[in-house]
């Protein structure tokens, strides 16, 4: 949906030019051990660390890489910092979207003068390798978004970290590609608030917008706006609750994260059966549909490329829009905290969310609630 006049952002240019997202760091209680989670069980590749032994006293961090892929695990290293109180509050979490950009200072210059909270003023890093500029600003709950200008470093990450040299016996990588899009759960009233921050002071535009009529249950109803930059290449949905008759599957995130946050990140891949068997038997556990989701899916979405019964097997879903179609699964909470989950997904033309798979998914997601005594 284009940006209509009455908006002043719609007279400018895009005054924010991203290259993609740069990386994700995660807070969590035990970088260690969640790193080798996201090794053995997602495929990732253990590429950097930052610690004590590279001179950093009050955290460690581990980057984490599988192709376009960058995750960060930090953790703290005493209990008073503030990163052992976001753990302490929200549990492992995303903390920071980082975003790719040319100039890191004109990005902060930009958004916090059009209304963002600065979170980092513009700092240089240095070491051996060259030099990258940063800067911080917040936007829900307690996650930020830094803007990353890397032009002039040559290292494997940032300054502080080293370098992990050799291969990752541990590794094992599933086909995950790059990220397609990260979806943020805000409280009642709240969704429109951010789609107008997204839209007036980072300059994105309205890609997608689903209500409690599109994403419904006999249940529970969410709604949720789909905002995109200008290039298509950072796409962020920003969902909140609606009215249903029991509590919904954001609700549920919002009193165990306790507050907004980062609800799922959904990951690309080029052949998602491959994909899916192997985080499968890695350990990943998805959620499933009735297997009577498959006995029409032909007729519904018309002929697609892969088996239905590899499909119905892995419990991989399918949806078509008017440019083609696409196949999504998502996984069950990866937290003991039913908060973060992922998506898989492979687009085959389609650049919608799987609109069709709305109400197979949410029930599998109420089937789960159910058991946990939360819908």
């Amino acid at each position: 949906m284009p940006r209509t006049l009455e908006h002043p952002a719609a007279l400018e240019r895009d005054f924010l030019p991203l290259n993609g997202t740069d990386h994700v760091e995660f807070y969590v209680g035990n970088a260690r051990q969640a790193a080798h989670y996201y090794r053995t069980a997602f495929g990732f590749r253990l590429a950097a660390y930052r610690g004590p032994e590279t001179g950093t006293r009050d955290r460690a961090s581990y980057l984490l890489v599988q192709n376009k892929i960058r995750f960060v695990l930090t953790t703290a290293l005493s209990p008073g910092h503030p990163i052992a109180e976001h753990v302490k509050q929200h549990g492992d979490g995303v903390r920071d979207i980082a975003l790719w950009v040319d100039d890191a200072a004109g990005a902060w210059r930009e958004t916090t003068r059009r209304g963002a909270r600065s979170v980092r003023e513009p700092e240089t890093l240095t070491d051996e390798h060259g030099s990258v500029r940063l800067a911080s600003i917040a936007i829900y709950g307690d996650t930020i978004h830094t803007f990353v200008e890397r032009a002039d470093y040559r290292g494997v990450f940032l300054p502080g970290f080293r370098a992990v040299p050799g291969e990752d016996a541990l590794t094992r990588p599933t086909g995950l590609l790059h990220i397609d899009h990260m979806v943020g759960n805000v409280g009642w009233g709240e969704m429109n608030r951010w789609v107008d921050f997204y839209r007036d002071v980072m300059g994105f535009r309205m890609f997608k917008h689903f209500d409690d009529k599109d994403i419904s249950t006999e249940y529970s109803a969410l709604m949720s706006k789909v905002m995109s930059n200008g290039n298509e290449r950072v796409k962020f949905p920003i969902n909140e609750p609606a009215e249903g008759k029991r509590k919904s599957q954001i609700e549920e995130y919002l009193d165990f994260y306790h507050g907004p946050g980062v609800q799922h990140i959904a990951m690309a891949t080029g052949d998602i059966i491959e994909t899916v068997g192997r985080m499968r038997t890695q350990g990943v556990e998805f959620l499933r549909v009735p297997s009577t989701y498959y006995d029409d899916l032909e007729a519904r979405v018309g002929h697609i490329d892969e088996p239905i019964g590899e499909l119905r097997k892995l419990g991989i879903l399918v949806d078509r829009d008017d440019e083609g179609y696409m196949l999504q699964l998502f996984t069950r909470p990866v937290e003991d905290r039913p908060t973060l989950f992922y998506e898989v997904i492979q687009r085959k033309g389609s650049r919608s969310f799987g609109k069709g798979n709305f109400k197979a998914l949410f029930e599998a997601i109420e089937r789960e609630q159910a058991l946990r005594g939360n819908l």
